[in-house]
């Protein structure tokens, strides 16, 4: 086997090698396309949707700040149980 054989050998063996990836690439696209398409045409791609509460959650904030010591922790926490139950009852 001379040199010329050698690199003829090598060039079929690197476009097989090359052509092989290239074919398994094209599948895998193809394979990801079609899952995608399924999975679309299914539904199975759309967020379910969350239930709303019907009425709003009972949150006093009378009870919360009444109940508060002189505690900074405690006087943090109910004001921000307050401005919550106000926001919901705002909004809803």
């Amino acid at each position: 086997m001379n040199i010329t054989e050698m690199f003829e050998q090598s060039a079929v063996l690197t476009l097989l090698g090359m052509g092989v990836v290239f074919g398994f690439l094209i599948i895998l696209v193809v394979a990801i396309t079609g899952m995608g398409k399924i999975v679309h045409a299914m539904g199975l791609d759309k967020e379910p949707e969350v239930a709303k509460p019907k009425a709003p959650l009972p949150a006093p904030a009378a009870v919360v700040v009444a109940s508060v010591v002189a505690n900074q922790d405690s006087a943090i926490t109910a004001a921000i149980s307050a401005a919550v139950s106000t926001y919901r009852k705002n909004h809803n």
